[in-house]
């Protein structure tokens, strides 16, 4: 079984983003979907820390410390990168201005539900802007390991850590798969395998019913 590395997973979920498209890239692989955005087509990147507008990640001798994002890495700007306050960019966030939200996850349940900010019992980062995404964004893609470092599926009938947001995720993207659902009222479907992965290695590795 072979599957998508980080690298293609974001280059996957980077198809599903179309031209005039506000976009929110929650920390770690997300971030790496900037990398893989079309050049054909025109995506501003929104950070909650108040950037809109995101440059590419810089090169070391452009690094600027000041310049960060929500995630506390360093980024460039670009000639229409705008600045606005936390509250200004919790507005957008909140008033419904962004198209979609790529974030990671720890659990996604078979109903939509997304846990990805903390694991009881573990130092707390923070649940960060995650819970006013998951409300205000118009569409959720998770970017996430099929299973977990012990071999556990992380999509799941119910989730076992704690809720970021019930019914919220419209398509997971894997390792091994992508799946999407119609609406926050159907079923997830299994609707592509990563090269060398079979229906049946998806179906052993994951908890959640889904239409195949």
């Amino acid at each position: 079984m072979t599957g998508w590395t980080r690298e293609q997973m974001a280059a996957r979920a980077a198809r599903e983003l179309d031209d005039g498209f506000f976009v929110n890239l929650g920390i770690g692989i997300p971030t790496l979907v900037a990398n893989y955005i079309d050049d054909d087509i025109d995506v501003t990147l929104q950070s909650e820390n108040g950037i809109l507008g995101l440059g590419p990640f810089p090169t070391e001798d452009a690094v600027d410390a000041d310049i960060i994002n929500a995630g506390k890495q360093t980024i460039t700007e670009l000639r229409r990168t705008a600045y606005v306050s936390s509250a200004d960019s919790f507005a957008m966030i909140r008033g419904g201005h962004i198209d979609a939200s790529i974030l990671g996850a720890m659990e996604v349940s078979q109903g939509g539900d997304l846990s990805n900010w903390m694991v009881p019992g573990k130092m707390v980062k923070g649940p960060g802007g995650a819970m006013d995404l998951v409300a205000g964004v118009k569409r959720i893609i998770v970017l996430m390991d099929h299973v977990d470092k012990a071999g556990n599926p992380k999509f799941r009938r119910e989730n076992t850590l704690p809720y970021t947001g019930r019914n919220v995720v419209d398509m997971i993207v894997t390792d091994l798969a992508v799946f999407e659902r119609e609406n926050r009222s159907s079923p997830f479907r299994l609707i592509e395998l990563a090269p060398g992965v079979t229906a049946q290695d998806v179906a052993e590795r994951t908890e959640a019913e889904y239409l195949a």
